[in-house]
């Protein structure tokens, strides 16, 4: 047995889309109509400082608004909203025209782009639409960031987004379960720095 290694019982999954956590994002963007049309999307993440990446099908009511109007918002679902953002995931705006409406939730046009900021939900990515790349194993709507704002309530006293205060949501794709991580364990650029001393 080699000094030192660690042996542990494995198990063969298969092939699944094994990344946790993942986010909850709301996209939304105006059609044609200036209608809302919102989703609920977990497969997006940043790409640069002033960038987003959204890896969202084409079919979507949301991605055919974002092509219209060549803008867009993601914002990030809060527990305390959690039933509708689930709703925005289960409902499809192909064949519900009101989706946005039937949640009673409320939105602003964006002073910086022209996309709906939907205001229960406390912080918002307001974007251009940067480029969209289609290829054999990717569709990806990418975004700049022109703005963030976020509801007052979220933010610590040095004016930035408090995750504790924030309790957004986390996508668990092994059992499709929400959570929220409220719990700050370590610094990042700090708690492995003593290994770089060996």
């Amino acid at each position: 047995m080699q000094k030192g290694k660690v042996y542990t019982m494995r198990k063969d999954l298969g092939t699944q889309p094994a990344v946790f956590p993942m986010p909850v994002l709301m996209v939304a963007a105006y059609d044609e109509n200036d209608t809302v049309q919102v989703m609920n999307a977990a497969w997006g993440m940043i790409c640069d400082m002033d960038k987003i990446a959204l890896f969202i099908d084409e079919d979507h009511a949301t991605t055919k608004a974002i092509r219209k109007s060549g803008a867009f918002t993601v914002s990030l679902a809060d527990q305390e909203h959690m039933d509708v953002a689930d709703y925005y995931g289960i409902a499809t705006g192909n064949k519900m025209p009101d989706k946005f409406a039937r949640s009673g939730y409320h939105e602003e046009k964006s002073t910086h782009v022209n996309a709906p900021v939907i205001t229960e939900f406390p912080v918002t990515l307001e974007c251009e639409l940067a480029e969209i790349t289609q290829t054999e194993n990717l569709h990806a709507v990418v975004g700049r960031i022109v703005n963030v704002s976020a509801d007052e309530k979220v933010l610590s006293e040095n004016g930035k987004i408090d995750p504790v205060k924030l309790n957004a949501l986390i996508f668990d794709q092994f059992q499709n379960g929400y959570y929220v991580a409220t719990q700050k364990v370590g610094k990042a650029w700090n708690a492995g720095a003593g290994l770089m001393k060996q």
